[in-house]
């Protein structure tokens, strides 16, 4: 299966023109294309935005019959396809159907004047797609005849790099079937996991990967045998399985966080007193601490180096799904490791104010761990 990185994602939204000038006044992403039923997208409208190698699309169904509008109404608006580069698109979906993939949509070849595109789709997880792309030519067409590209109206910004990973929140008990599935069907290879127990709630967590090492989902499960957490509160407002939060690398989060915060973005809150032993914990940190703690940047380690990294607050009404900022200085894992501490910095907070602390407990394995 020659799967070359993550081509696109593409978001089924309410409003595309809305959930746009959000990322583009916020996230500093740029309109780079536009479809619909004048170029021979039915039924619906999309949106082709772009910041460094990142390319998200934005759809919206014209119909309540469209998948996007179903999509939508089940889910609220989310992360409905994640598109995979591939070598041979039709080869590739020949293959995942017989290795056990749902087929959705067979091979369609879109042709321009100087590129040509092949796409097909297959099942993922819940009701979240893969679409493999094929191209061929001028990689700065994006859909031939399908999306009209827009001139570029700036110069690009490039505060965020690259997708680095994508986390997954399934039910309970089905955490296993999933990883099984994507290193059967997609030839994906397990490469960490954990069990992390806070304050009474628990959640289990794999991380399976493609050869390329450019693919990355993390796969996240509640522990049934504890109270409710946020594992189970994504579950219940996004209606079964999906994207909880898309994880996109940067070079320097000093920056990106400081460029996006003045645009308006909300990022996820730090106790103070997380940042008291935070050298203790990971080592030297090559950043000023007061502007980590102005900022509520995170940082952890593991045994390949540091990582920092920070969430942005849900940006919509479902409080689903989130952006998450992570800069790797040679870390090859998640952040676990600022579960627990978060939590007992608040623990030492709730502590000076009279409250009694709890318990927190977490264990991982990793690659190389």
């Amino acid at each position: 299966m020659d799967i070359r990185g993550i081509d696109h994602i593409e978001l089924y939204v309410g409003d595309a023109r809305q959930a746009a000038f959000y990322f583009d006044t916020a996230v500093g992403f740029a309109l780079r294309g536009h479809g619909g039923p004048e170029t021979g997208l039915a039924g619906q409208r999309s949106l082709l935005l772009g910041q460094a190698d990142i390319r998200m699309v934005l759809t919206s169904g014209l119909s309540a019959e469209h998948p996007a509008s179903t999509y939508v109404q089940r889910h609220g608006d989310g992360i409905a396809v994640v598109a995979l580069e591939v070598g041979d698109a039709a080869g590739a979906y020949a293959e995942l159907v017989a290795r056990g993939a749902t087929p959705v949509t067979p091979p369609r070849t879109w042709t321009g004047a100087d590129a040509e595109v092949v796409t097909a789709e297959v099942g993922g997880f819940g009701d979240v797609l893969h679409r493999l792309v094929e191209r061929r030519g001028d990689r700065g067409e994006f859909l031939p005849g399908a999306i009209e590209m827009t001139p570029p109206g700036g110069a690009d910004q490039k505060l965020l790099a690259e997708i680095d990973h994508l986390a997954v929140c399934v039910p309970t008990g089905q955490l296993d079937e999933t990883v099984a599935h994507y290193e059967r069907v997609f030839g994906f290879t397990q490469i960490f996991e954990e069990h992390v127990e806070v304050a009474g709630q628990a959640m289990n967590s794999k991380v399976v990967q493609d050869r390329s090492g450019r693919v990355t989902l993390v796969l996240l499960e509640p522990d049934a045998g504890r109270r409710p957490g946020q594992i189970d509160a994504f579950l219940t407002e996004h209606h079964g399985a999906g994207v909880q939060h898309l994880g996109l690398r940067t070079d320097d989060i000093v920056t990106a966080v400081g460029a996006l915060g003045e645009r308006g973005v909300r990022f996820a809150g730090t106790p103070a007193a997380y940042y008291d032993n935070l050298e203790q914990r990971v080592g030297k940190i090559d950043a000023p601490l007061d502007r980590l703690r102005d900022l509520s940047i995170l940082v952890d380690s593991d045994h390949g180096g540091q990582l920092l990294q920070i969430f942005t607050e849900s940006m919509h009404v479902r409080r689903t799904l989130f952006l998450e900022l992570i800069e790797r200085r040679g870390a090859r894992t998640f952040g676990s490791g600022n579960i627990k501490a978060l939590y007992e910095a608040k623990e030492r907070e709730l502590a000076a104010a009279g409250a009694t602390p709890g318990a927190v407990a977490g264990t991982a394995r990793g690659v190389g761990a």
